[in-house]
């Protein structure tokens, strides 16, 4: 929206000091709108919570049966015809959600509590432990994650796989950043994205995933930024040439990722130790933390992997790639899809009249 003067209006000379003061009003705006939305969605999800307890607990004591939700689904309908969520299907919902959850304060002290209610219905449905429940609302909340990018997630296992490649990060980087450069990095990847078969050249791969580099940059997670590939190196004479490199804007470092078609040789470890030391020498800046690599290998004996690692100066990981993951046939139709999801939480006027003009 324009904030051009209209025409013979004074002109507005500002007084000193005044747009460091707008700035940070407007950044107060900001904060307090986005403190009224995690209000008011915790407010939706403490109400929820409390109705799904109450038909638990009557469903236990009085024997309610599902009969009864029937009842009050139309009820609140009636009673509240603007308000959404009083679906048969959102109320059995709630009631799964207070089983899942017994005590309300547990939520509100975890990131389950900031997460929309369609997100939670994620989480619900999608996963059984409470652990993993934890451990992805934590990462959507930090992340940001929509419904979709969260079940996308779910389905990929990244929470199950991050932190799990074999390092030396531990003995290699100070303690506040190994601890973050592990949980940077997963065991296995998997790249079913791309339409590459099992015998894959080192180079397809590398077009592949440069090709596919938006869902690469999913799969390798948050804070991977895109440098380039084949980047070269020129040592004494010699051009070398990196097969990809990253940058990573939380631990504030290169990342340089080497592929291997085949199975992990300890002389692998070797190689990328020496492109590390020539980046660091290159390319690392005054504040730029020490650059760490990723050997991704189709398959790696972890005795091998640790030996190699044992006495390398520089910090590395070493992770395996798949390039199909596929879910069982009767696992994945047993799976509610997001659009499931959506319809089920309770949209009784549109349902109406998309039935209406059919």
């Amino acid at each position: 929206m324009s904030t051009k003067p209209a025409p013979g209006a004074p002109i507005f000379r500002a007084p000193i000091g005044y747009a460091k003061w707008i700035s940070d009003v407007k950044r107060r705006v900001r904060a307090a709108q986005q403190r009224a939305s995690l209000a008011v969605n915790r407010e939706l999800i403490a109400l929820y919570w409390s109705i799904g307890r109450d038909l638990l607990e009557r469903r236990g004591k009085s024997r309610w049966g599902d009969g009864v939700i029937d009842r009050v689904s139309a009820d609140l309908r009636a009673e509240f015809p603007n308000m959404e969520g009083f679906s048969r299907s959102n109320l059995k919902y709630m009631r799964q959600f207070a089983e899942a959850w017994p005590e309300f304060d547990e939520i509100g002290q975890q990131a389950v509590g900031q997460l929309p209610w369609g997100t939670n219905l994620v989480l619900l449905t999608r996963l059984k432990k409470r652990a993993e429940r934890l451990a992805y609302a934590a990462q959507a909340v930090e992340h940001g994650w929509s419904r979709n990018v969260l079940a996308h997630h779910i389905e990929q296992g990244t929470v199950q796989r991050t932190g799990r490649a074999i390092t030396n990060f531990a003995e290699r980087l100070p303690p506040a950043l190994s601890d973050l450069a592990r949980e940077s990095l997963k065991d296995p990847y998997r790249f079913d994205f791309l339409s590459l078969g099992p015998e894959a050249r080192e180079r397809d791969l590398e077009d592949a995933l440069v090709g596919h580099i938006s869902k690469f940059l999913i799969e390798l997670g948050a804070g991977f930024a895109y440098v380039g590939r084949q980047v070269p190196l020129a040592i004494d004479g010699r051009d070398f040439f990196v097969d990809l490199l990253f940058y990573h804007l939380r631990l504030r470092c290169f990342v340089v990722v080497e592929l291997k078609s085949g199975e992990f040789e300890p002389e692998h470890a070797g190689k990328l130790n020496f492109y590390l030391s020539a980046i660091d020498s290159q390319m690392r800046g005054e504040h730029d933390a020490p650059s760490i690599g990723l050997l991704l290998c189709k398959s790696r004996s972890r005795v091998f992997a640790e030996y190699a690692l044992r006495d390398t100066v520089k910090p590395m990981g070493i992770a395996e790639y798949q390039l199909v993951q596929a879910l069982p046939k009767r696992l994945e139709a047993s799976l509610p899809t997001i659009e499931e999801l959506e319809a089920e939480l309770g949209e009784p006027r549109r349902n109406a009249a998309r039935r209406k003009r059919r």
